[in-house]
């Protein structure tokens, strides 16, 4: 039998829900559909085959009541004018162009609605209405029942809300750009003519309105250089920025001696040059890390408000403003906001967010839930025993051995900066000696010429421009680093610590795997019935296992036991399905050596059979750590499960890893500083909050994830996980960005070389300034780009 997938998600389905010759899985997908068919939207099915996102469970209309406060409106919606409002939603769920397509028509389902535009890249959604005609909360909702959810957390929106654009820094680029350009032009007369005389009346006139056009870029547009030079001066630190500034200030200097005594036109193109490739550099750089966030904290994902319940009545209130012994009313798929003991039964609770373990554990009725956890059964209530700024969590991420600033260290580049400025005035004193023996008229002509031409420009330009390809490449193949900071760091790790759950498995791909008797089609439809009962994802992986078989049946009794298992009669049979030890407590003879997350089966008192739940670990770890291995790293696995995967992990990545097994979150943090304590420069890689603190301990942490949209700890980088196995290339990739970096350093002294010659001989004419500083700043540029992308594809070849 052919399988048949839901028309609007693809999900696999039968027969029973159907609209003409169209399947769907439930009757939320039906639903949509029939939406998008009322109001002449079906093209959105033809862009994309079943383009949808299932709508089965995800649509619960009063989750969305807090969105009735006004105070709430106020964090999320801008007011644009009368009767019309603007607000920005991040939608994970955004994957094809039928999305864009049906996100951007959604005023045809709602004519509230005034204009929707997608960002694809960044996942997010522009929609401008009209609150008279739909309220957020209608808006929210329309966008949940289509299957686009928005993601609406405390900490704000900060997983879609973009860095604000820096506009002094464009404004001094621009002018910085528009001066320099017309400078250079305005100089052309008087470098090709072949008398001064020639240019008459117009020469004067170029000659002040080059040293009108530079006063801008000389007080505004380089004015942060000065600034940094005159901090580190008054700290005692002479930073890359000191010999930058003198530079600017001398050939500016210069060149207004020149003019006033009109003995030549200076050097005010060099000047206005040297301030703009700076500029450009270090907007190159700051723009190959500025749209992602790396220091999320755990307000980022929780939600902006919640429902609580007094004197039996559901009442909206921010999340802030919740209290010790608050009733909260948490509903399927909700977080739970605080520390808090369980009131009803049904408690079915997934902590990855905070351990990373993704099996879902059952919480009897009195027992404490703890904040970070997602509710996985039905609604349930609880009783607010810490408010969420004194939960576990919390005290978590606020660990005082956290608050400590990492990858401060100085740059490799500051102390270049210091011996080149100190080699560099040794050279201005020494030509100064010599013209003062041999012509004391051409002293200043000499020093200045050198302070000139000997600009460290090339150096800052090599960083700036070597470092941004770096970044640019690495976010290429999936590694967002943070800055330029974290790339010198990355060179300097000895040490590696892996997570395992999330890091070097795939948590979206579980294996199960039966173990036992072979069951009959009318055991297998009976356990399929029992198991579809239950909303605990290991019985939805048992209800999956069976889906070639269509139908289910009536389940005459069934019995749950929290965190145990399940007894059920089915056509007068007894089944259990639980836990080994359950199997145990009821009487059967359990015989079976399967070890880690199972669910065994027993029918009528005999013992069955077990399944198996396997984790998938990343293809390719074993040659990540042989490659890893040989370049001398150092590693180590943590891991908060049980040990019952050691041996099948020592042959997987090698008997020489030391592996720890049921590490807390204090225990992988101490790990880190135990190994800081040895003098090891640490990476840790890991994926759940409860690696949040070994990541931000760590000398370098990157957070994985398989969306770099949805969760990720505060970290240095951010990682997909697709490529943790080319974790290695990309390391070397890394390494080679300083090797690119000391080429074309060596390539900027030789420049600086040949301005020296000309320098130190008291020659140097505002043409060769004018040529060498270009030539120097454009071959740097064109050569940081070929080194890096050919680099690049040395990695990509090898991966």
């Amino acid at each position: 039998m052919s399988a048949i997938n839901c028309y609007h998600c693809g999900t696999a389905c039968d027969q029973t829900i159907t609209i003409e010759d169209k399947s769907f899985c439930c009757d939320g997908c039906k639903l949509v559909y029939q939406l998008l068919d009322q109001n002449g939207m079906c093209q959105y099915y033809d862009l994309t085959q079943m383009p949808g996102m299932t709508a089965k469970g995800s649509f619960t209309a009063e989750k969305y009541n807090y969105l009735d406060s006004q105070a709430i409106q106020e964090q999320l919606v801008q007011v644009l004018g009368e009767d019309q409002a603007k607000v920005v939603f991040y939608l994970p769920q955004i994957h094809c162009v039928s999305c864009i397509w049906l996100l951007e028509h959604l005023n045809k389902i709602n004519s509230g609605i005034i204009h929707s535009q997608t960002n694809f890249e960044k996942k997010e959604i522009k929609i401008v209405y009209r609150p008279s005609q739909i309220s957020l909360k209608q808006l929210v909702q329309l966008l949940a029942f289509v299957g686009y959810e928005p993601m609406i957390h405390l900490g704000g929106n900060d997983l879609m809300t973009k860095k604000k654009v820096n506009r002094k820094q464009l404004f001094k680029i621009g002018i910085a750009g528009f001066c320099f350009s017309n400078i250079m032009m305005l100089s052309f007369p008087e470098y090709l003519s072949v008398e001064t005389s020639e240019l008459g009346i117009l020469r004067p006139f170029f000659i002040y309105l080059n040293l009108f056009l530079s006063l801008p870029v000389l007080f505004y547009s380089a004015k942060d250089f000065f600034i940094s030079a005159y901090t580190g001066l008054r700290q005692k630190w002479l930073n890359i920025d000191a010999p930058i500034a003198l530079a600017i200030a001398v050939t500016f200097s210069r060149s207004v001696y020149e003019i006033l005594t009109q003995t030549g036109a200076g050097y005010l193109d060099s000047m206005s040059g040297i301030v703009f490739f700076m500029l450009i550099g270090r907007w190159f750089q700051d723009k190959s890390y500025d749209s992602f966030s790396f220091d999320r904290d755990y307000t980022s994902f929780f939600p902006l408000a919640v429902t609580e319940l007094v004197d039996g009545v559901e009442q909206n209130r921010l999340l802030a403003t919740v209290q010790k012994n608050a009733i909260l009313l948490i509903r399927t798929d909700e977080m739970i906001p605080a520390d808090a003991q369980l009131l009803s039964s049904g408690g079915l609770v997934d902590y990855s967010f905070v351990t990373g373990e993704h099996a879902p554990i059952e919480v009897a009725e009195g027992s404490m839930i703890y904040a970070g956890g997602i509710q996985k059964g039905r609604s349930i209530k609880v009783r607010v025993v810490k408010p969420v700024g004194q939960s576990y969590i919390t005290e978590l991420w606020n660990n005082p051995s956290l608050q400590n600033e990492k990858n401060q260290a100085q740059s490799f580049v500051h102390p270049w900066s210091q011996y080149f400025t100190i080699v560099l005035f040794f050279i201005a004193f020494a030509s100064a000696l010599y013209w003062w023996w041999t012509d004391p008229s051409k002293i200043l002509t000499a020093i200045t010429s050198v302070l000139i031409v000997a600009c460290p420009c090339s150096l800052l330009l090599t960083v700036t421009f070597t470092y941004g390809n770096v970044l640019r490449w690495l976010g290429k193949s999936k590694l967002y680093c943070k800055n330029a900071t974290v790339l010198e760091s990355i060179e300097n790790i000895d040490t590696i610590v892996f997570d395992k759950t999330g890091t070097l498995t795939n948590h979206q791909h579980t294996h199960l795997e039966f173990i036992g008797d072979t069951m009959n089609v009318k055991e297998q439809l009976a356990i399929k019935s029992i198991t579809n009962e239950s909303l605990h994802p290991l019985s939805q992986l048992i209800t999956n296992y069976f889906s070639k078989i269509e139908e289910v049946v009536k389940v005459e009794s069934i019995q749950n036991f929290v965190g145990k298992g399940t007894r059920a009669v089915v056509d007068g049979e007894e089944y259990l399905i639980g836990s080994i030890a359950f199997l145990q407590l009821q009487g059967v003879d359990v015989s079976t050596d399967i070890k880690g997350s199972s669910v065994a089966i027993a029918i009528n008192g005999s013992f069955r059979g077990v399944f198996s739940v396997n984790h998938i670990y990343r293809e390719g770890l074993t040659q990540l750590f042989n490659q890893l291995k040989s370049q001398d790293y150092e590693m180590y696995l943590l891991s908060g499960d049980r040990d019952t995967e050691y041996f099948s992990l020592q042959q997987m990545l090698g008997e020489d890893i030391t592996m720890h097994f049921e590490q807390s979150p204090e225990d992988k943090l101490n790990f880190i500083q135990q190994l800081q304590f040895q003098g090891k420069n640490v990476m840790m890689i890991g994926d759940g909050l409860n690696d949040a603190g070994a990541l931000k301990k760590a000398n370098v942490g990157i957070a994985v994830t398989d969306q770099s949209h949805l969760f990720t700890p505060a970290s240095d980088a951010i990682i997909e996980g697709a490529m943790v196995p080319k974790l290695a290339q990309l390391i070397q990739y890394v390494k080679k960005g300083k090797l690119v970096i000391i080429l074309l350093f060596i390539l900027s002294i030789l420049y600086n070389l040949v301005g020296m010659y000309f320098a130190t001989r008291a020659v140097l004419s505002p043409m060769v300034a004018a040529i060498l500083m270009p030539i120097s700043s454009i071959s740097i540029v064109s050569l940081s780009a070929l080194f890096t992308y050919f680099f690049a594809r040395g990695v990509a070849s090898k991966s």
